[in-house]
């Protein structure tokens, strides 16, 4: 599912600067450019062809989508490097240096905790119940002596997969390397894992950040607003 992916990254302050690894949802993103060409095509035939209002509605309707669909679905997600995780979600960013998490929880959905006790979810990361029953059965095949634990090709190679090892939206093992996981539960295992090498790290210090995405909330109030409009006087 994802693969760590080079990002810009913040500058520590001493040695070398380190990378971020990126993590996304690749049946998020396919999703997400479908629906998107979808609204435009049919946007933008009701902009070419509508009469009277239509036009107006359609261009409000597209104001209001577009930036709706791709904030669920191309937006989301997570980069991690040696000092903090950077969570890009669908209305917000949230920066949380290591020295700030208290805790990864993964059950109907992945979230982390802070010292705080601020929690968020991590929109990029859905867990895939499927995935989780699909890598207990080759689990059970790895232990029984079968084929299940050998590492299998990846479906989704490329920029958007999770994790740092290949095998689509399911699971994959390679012999010797420990239990089958799913692909979402092994981004989770790698968070933790650099969390707690580097929580108590100089440059892992710091606070909690919150910002909104104002590039997505301004349009998607204004699309509202103007449908609303359109609407009521029409």
């Amino acid at each position: 599912m994802t693969t760590p992916e080079p990002q810009s990254s913040s500058p520590q302050p001493s040695g070398p600067v380190s990378k971020d690894r990126a993590y996304r949802s690749p049946a998020g993103i396919s999703g997400g450019v479908l629906v998107l060409a979808l609204a435009l095509w049919l946007g933008i035939d009701a902009l070419v062809t509508g009469e009277g209002d239509t036009r107006w509605k359609a261009l409000a309707a597209l104001v209001f989508l577009v930036p709706l669909v791709a904030a669920y679905t191309v937006r989301p997600a997570v980069f991690a490097n040696d000092d903090r995780m950077r969570v890009r979600n669908p209305f917000r960013v949230i920066v949380l240096p290591w020295a700030q998490v208290e805790s990864f929880r993964s059950a109907y959905s992945n979230e982390v905790f802070t010292e705080g006790g601020d929690k968020f979810q991590l929109w990029s990361v859905p867990v895939s119940l499927r995935g989780r029953k699909k890598a207990a059965r080759q689990e059970d095949r790895r232990l029984a002596g079968g084929t299940g634990g050998r590492r299998r090709g990846s479906v989704l190679g490329g920029v958007g997969q999770f994790g740092s090892r290949g095998g689509g939206a399911g699971a994959s093992a390679v012999e010797g390397e420990g239990p089958v996981r799913a692909e979402a539960d092994k981004v989770m295992d790698e968070l933790r894992e650099l969390w707690e090498a580097r929580k108590a790290a100089e440059g892992s210090q710091g606070g909690v950040t919150v910002r909104w995405a104002y590039e997505i909330v301004v349009p998607v109030v204004a699309g509202a607003v103007a449908l609303g409009v359109l609407f009521g006087v029409g």
